[in-house]
């Protein structure tokens, strides 16, 4: 994994969405540097970023099926974004869904075939409270965001890992369907085993290439924001570390007909985060958690950054319930910097916004945000 050297611009312009959640239409021009939504809890600020995240990943960040973000009483809604990348030509990237359709999805008004093509291609980070989901919740959690992060600037991952979930869930319907039938077609699934061997490996390896390139970056990012010298640490573990798939499913199979799911391979791959040697989740105060999430999102930025030859669109959603008002105010001085690209920031506060930026001679935009609409509060 050799870092790109060359790094372009990439911001988003003009982000037009119509009957998207609580919006009806809005229309809003973005600063190339910092933009603010501000305004109360409830009235749009994280709908926009969630906007902006789905031209990116082609998804919501929260997970929902498509259908549910239409405005209440529509039957469609549409993503329009306009992106400037290295003083080419803009793309348009368009993202519609009419109620009871197929989604579509559109690059320069060109529909994909298929919606992993667009992976990577106007990447961006979101931070966001619910981002202490990757230490509080389940391994699938973690998985996630080290695929999702990988997916971003390798497509032979993304390919081997749509591959081996799709024969995954082939392989657990025929264990379901040997239970029911009381009657195990050994010559079947092993042919099926035998087509997963290459997808498991390959994803394993990437998978711990990432890790050893990624904690360094990680660690530096966490002593930034926590000030203090704590040792951190991310630790991946696998089946596939000391057995071979092959091995791991046939050690499994009397276990797998008795439970009617596949119990061995990568999709049981855990990241265990890690602070003066014990688990996070455990051991790690309220803000070294904090501090935790937020340097792995930074870090995810840099490793994405530096892979893509891209800067992408950062998200901060409510920060300041992350971090004490003299860290993030550090922190957006930093991501002023050359190094960052554009950042959308969402605040409940327009005071302490003002505060920050006539101290920080950064160029910015600020957007008072009412009931689903956008109206330019001050520069």
């Amino acid at each position: 994994m050799n870092p790109v050297v060359t790094l372009y611009p990439v911001y988003l312009r003009r982000l037009q969405v119509t009957n998207f959640k609580n919006y009806s239409e809005a229309d809003i021009s973005f600063s190339e540097k910092i933009n603010c939504f501000v305004g109360n809890n409830g009235e749009g600020k994280t709908n926009l970023l969630d906007a902006i995240y789905y031209l990116s990943y082609t998804r919501s960040y929260f997970g929902t099926i498509d259908a549910q973000n239409i405005r209440h009483g529509e039957d469609f809604f549409a993503i329009h974004g306009t992106f400037a990348r290295n003083g080419n030509a803009p793309d348009v990237v368009s993202c519609i869904q009419k109620a009871g359709q197929k989604k579509q999805f559109r690059l320069n008004k060109k529909e994909y075939e298929r919606l992993s093509d667009h992976i990577g291609l106007f990447p961006c980070v979101m931070i966001s409270p619910y981002d202490r989901d990757l230490i509080n919740e389940g391994s699938d959690m973690r998985r996630k965001f080290i695929d999702m992060v990988i997916s971003q600037f390798d497509k032979v991952y993304l390919g081997s890992l749509i591959r081996y979930n799709r024969l995954l869930e082939q392989r657990n319907a025929l264990l379901r369907r040997f239970t029911e039938n009381r009657h195990v077609e050994h010559d079947m699934l092993s042919l099926l085993d035998e087509q997963m061997v290459v997808p498991a490996t390959e994803i394993r390896e990437k998978r711990q290439l990432f890790i050893n390139d990624f904690l360094p970056i990680f660690s530096h990012y966490f002593g930034f924001i926590s000030s203090k010298r704590e040792e951190v640490g991310i630790r991946y573990e696998s089946q596939l570390l000391e057995n071979s798939y092959a091995d791991c499913v046939k050690q499994s199979l009397e276990k797998d007909l008795a439970v009617r799911y596949s119990t061995a391979g990568i999709h049981k791959d855990e990241l265990s985060f890690e602070i003066g040697g014990y688990p996070v989740k455990r051991f790690g105060s309220q803000g070294q958690q904090k501090s935790f999430v937020v340097a792995l999102r930074l870090a995810q930025y840099d490793f994405t950054k530096a892979r893509l030859g891209y800067k992408p669109v950062l998200l901060f959603d409510d920060i300041f319930d992350k971090l004490d008002p003299s860290r993030v105010e550090q922190l957006i001085k930093l991501t002023g910097d050359e190094n960052f690209g554009q950042v959308f920031i969402t605040d409940t506060e327009p005071e302490r916004i003002r505060r920050i930026f006539n101290t920080l001679q950064i160029g910015h935009k600020v957007f008072k945000i009412t009931g689903g609409e956008a109206d330019v509060f001050g520069e």
